[in-house]
């Protein structure tokens, strides 16, 4: 009997991090998590940062798992957040805070950006929604508040691609990952460097856009030393919502889906982008996917808000247990998931109770009526974006795919279903260490094409549907 091959997905989100190693076996996708790693910010001196050394450490520490285990991966991938970033200095040392996108040093920045294109014209050109954390007032703050490392930086690595660099010492940068930094043209696919000038930033910190699939070089001889084997690295859709959609269970092209985690992204695929001022009106972006591929998606808060509060006011309390509390609550209180106020609040229930009170509704004072408003409110929007995008696109659906963590939330599932109206597919949970792993698999052969790896999906795991 042929041994499996293997393939490590390093899929690291806000919150944590998971080694997940996959493989094919009877026909079938099999997942294993090998090893698992908290994350977070750091407050330092009043920033709020990564903490990316630490992380790499334990980059390195769940790649030994698979040594421990004898299961060495024939390749390996990482996919994060977006438009964090890391600037190098000419001796690959990191200049300034590697900051994070809930800090508020991008306060401004975007008028600052617009002194130099307008909201219209900068939407036109790339596509991309305006998020006050995007790439591009990141770097604008960095320009304003610390010239000299602008200067100074050689390299701009997005967080993905710095651990890459880490892991097999090549520079170069994924395609979906730069797209959510708001400097990327649609059309080409790649850097808009009169842009980029236009804006006063150093492009020479800009560094080869490469597409999901390349592999980009082997570990160094020191990460295979600490490690003990050797495999390529293999570039995933790093972004992590590219990396879900991969993932969706169907060889239907054209789904609408919900990668639902801390965010809940809502879209469709599609070979184009919509730059239109309508897109634009309706606060859709236009991110890179798989193949140059378009996530043609609304950004929504998600469970962050159920995560914030109850990991203040009941941290030890499972996700099920409180659907199930909040399934059987009554109050009919709904907020604007998509409203900054839940963005980076000091106390998100505060936050949702003061929202209320603004607006003149009954105000959720138990946990389970918190996240009674959450979840009725997350489903609310779905359906409104649902038929937002069947405008954009001209077509309606018949289903949408949640994929991701919140595809576990049986009473979110039923509300989605019940708000917009159509079936809801739930399912798989792990979507994007599975669509990172799904890239790999496709390079190195295992399958012909996407279409070919979702049906595999499709037939891999148990997929929920609520009427």
């Amino acid at each position: 009997m042929e041994q499996a091959k293997y393939f490590l997905a390093i899929d690291i989100g806000a919150s944590s991090g998971r080694h997940i190693l996959g493989s094919v076996q009877d026909g079938k996708i099999v997942l294993e998590e090998v090893y698992r790693f908290w994350n977070g910010m750091d407050d330092i001196d009043g920033t709020l940062c990564w903490d990316v050394e630490r992380l790499f450490r334990e980059i390195i520490e769940g790649m030994k798992k698979c040594k421990e285990a004898d299961k060495i991966p024939v390749s390996v991938g990482i996919d994060t957040w977006g438009v964090d970033f890391v600037l190098l200095d000419e001796e690959d040392n990191i200049v300034g805070k590697t900051v994070g996108y809930r800090d508020h040093r991008t306060d401004g920045m975007d008028e600052e950006v617009y002194r130099i294109i307008s909201e219209d014209d900068l939407y036109a050109r790339t596509g991309i929604q305006k998020a006050i954390y995007n790439t591009i007032y990141q770097l604008m703050a960095v320009k304003k508040e610390h010239p000299e490392h602008m200067e100074k930086a050689a390299a701009m690595l997005m967080i993905p691609d710095y651990f890459h660099y880490k892991l097999c010492g090549n520079k170069v940068q994924e395609y979906s990952e730069a797209t959510t930094g708001q400097l990327v043209d649609p059309a080409t696919r790649d850097w808009d460097l009169e842009l980029i000038e236009k804006l006063g930033f150093n492009k020479n910190i800009f560094r080869k856009i490469c597409m999901p699939g390349t592999k980009i070089g082997s570990l160094t001889k020191e990460v295979q030393e600490a490690v003990g084997y050797d495999c390529q690295v293999v570039l995933p859709p790093t972004h992590d919502t590219a990396s879900a959609v991969m993932a969706i269970p169907t060889d239907d092209e054209d789904v609408c889906y919900i990668s639902s985690g801390t965010w809940s992204l809502m879209g469709v695929e599609r070979k184009d982008a919509d730059c239109s001022a309508k897109s634009k009106e309706a606060n859709f972006t236009n991110e890179g996917g798989y193949g140059g591929r378009i996530t043609y998606l609304a950004n929504i808060m998600g469970l962050w808000m159920i995560q914030s509060v109850r990991n203040k006011l009941a941290p030890d309390m499972s996700y099920g247990e409180l659907c199930d509390q909040a399934s059987k609550e009554t109050i009919d209180s709904i907020v604007d998931c998509q409203d900054d106020c839940f963005l980076s609040p000091e106390d998100m229930a505060e936050e949702i109770k003061d929202y209320c009170r603004r607006t003149s509704q009954a105000v959720p004072e138990t946990l389970s009526e918190l996240a009674c408003v959450v979840y009725n409110s997350l489903a609310k929007c779905y359906a409104q974006k649902l038929q937002e995008i069947e405008k954009l696109v001209g077509r309606s659906y018949d289903r949408i795919h949640i994929i991701g963590g919140g595809s576990n939330a049986v009473y979110l599932n039923e509300l989605t279903a019940k708000y917009t109206k159509v079936p809801v597919h739930a399912g798989p949970g792990e979507a994007t260490a599975l669509g990172n792993i799904l890239t790999q698999m496709i390079e190195e052969g295992l399958f012909e094409s996407l279409k070919a790896a979702r049906q595999c999906v499709a037939e891999s795991f148990e997929i929920k549907i609520y009427q």
